[in-house]
């Protein structure tokens, strides 16, 4: 039995409260969910930039969020 791994990943650093390390640039997780959760309660630095989550074994990206709306709101 294989396992599937998802790799949250930006060209930026990423952060939020579910990123275990600071400024990191990607993290593999073996749980699309939990992957997808990370991705979307997470930003980038500088805000604005693009998280995606990404199927390894085939590069399909599954999910995908520009930080856009959230950085606008802010200012």
């Amino acid at each position: 039995m294989s396992t599937s791994h998802y790799r949250v990943e930006s060209n930026n650093p990423i952060v939020g409260p579910l990123v275990p390390t600071c400024s990191s640039r990607w993290l593999l997780l073996r749980d699309r969910q939990l992957a997808v959760a990370i991705a979307a309660k997470s930003r980038t630095r500088p805000r604005g930039k693009e998280i995606r989550v990404v199927h390894v074994a085939s590069g399909e990206v599954v999910f995908r969020k520009t930080d856009v709306q959230l950085a606008t709101d802010l200012h």
